[in-house]
């Protein structure tokens, strides 16, 4: 896969993302935690299919023997999928997503103490800007819309990522096994963080009270908006660093943004507009001098082309 097809992907992973917000505020009777059950239900049961699609029979014989990085992986993806939808009802969307944008600086510092990369001073300049963008973009909503518990579970969602990404990387770049002449598998801790997220939170979901419009509003969520962009993850840490993943998982608040105003009858007002055009601003640049970067460099012995 080559780097732009890359970065197209991950630009299609936060436009899925970012519908979560949007449709969760459309929910008519599912509480806190019953929302977060039926979504990692429905993402369990979607990746159960495709998995069993792509890999076949052997992906239910392996999987309890998985090695210790899928687990690690599972447990990571759990915290991640439960922290956010739990926290998107305990407090606002914005305040969320605000608290969401310290993961790119998390997963620059977790790639460099665990995996010893050594970052450019773009990436660091880029990540301050885009946390400025964002932090400007939604610091009136946020304030008048605290919750200490909200933000307290929101923090554990870029904190899982951070861990999660770097995990990815130091597998998707690492050495093949000798003995399969292949690496780690990584798709089937998506499958299990979905179904340890459904069972932390099915003794809360009951009694259950959701009405058969938010279960369709729900197995969208787990299908479309989660399952899928969580694939499609796992396969773009093989082409592009953490954290650049990290940064340009901040498009989801951009995203976010857009579909409130097209969804919810939210216009941005502009703080937001300011806000978003430096979010987008500090992603532009720092793809642009990371290609211009690449093409700076020639193979040894090439020829000059003047």
């Amino acid at each position: 896969m080559s780097h732009r097809r890359a970065l197209a992907l991950m630009v299609l992973i936060t436009l899925l993302w970012s519908m979560a917000g949007v449709v969760s505020r459309h929910l008519e009777q599912a509480g806190s935690f019953e929302v977060t059950f039926w979504r990692s239900l429905f993402n369990a049961v979607t990746l159960s299919i495709a998995l069993t699609l792509i890999r076949g029979p052997r992906l239910w014989r392996t999987l309890l023997h998985a090695p210790w990085p899928v687990w690690f992986s599972a447990v990571c993806w759990s915290v991640m999928f439960t922290a956010f939808m739990v926290a998107i009802t305990l407090t606002t969307v914005a305040n969320v997503l605000v608290t969401m944008a310290v993961g790119p600086l998390i997963t620059a510092l977790f790639a460099r103490i665990f995996l010893r990369h050594r970052l450019p001073i773009r990436t660091w300049l880029a990540i301050a800007a885009a946390g400025l963008g964002i932090a400007w973009m939604f610091g009136q909503e946020a304030g008048s819309g605290l919750s200490l518990t909200g933000t307290l579970v929101a923090l554990a969602v870029p904190l899982a990522a951070a861990l999660n990404f770097t995990m990815l990387q130091h597998v998707g770049h690492g050495p093949a096994d000798p003995a399969k002449a292949t690496r780690q598998d990584m798709l089937p801790a998506v499958l299990i963080g979905a179904v340890l997220s459904a069972l932390y939170t099915l003794p809360f979901a009951l009694p259950f009270q959701a009405s058969t419009h938010d279960l369709v509003l729900l197995a969208m969520l787990g299908s479309v908006q989660l399952a899928l962009p969580c694939l499609l993850l796992v396969r773009v840490s093989r082409e592009l660093p953490a954290p650049e993943i990290a940064l340009l998982g901040l498009l989801e608040v951009v995203f976010g943004v857009s579909w409130a105003w097209l969804g919810a009858g939210e216009t941005p007002g502009a703080s937001t507009l300011t806000g978003g055009a430096l979010v987008l601003g500090a992603l532009v640049a720092n793809e642009a001098l990371a290609l211009l970067g690449r093409h700076g460099k020639r193979p040894p012995g090439a020829a000059s082309a003047g």
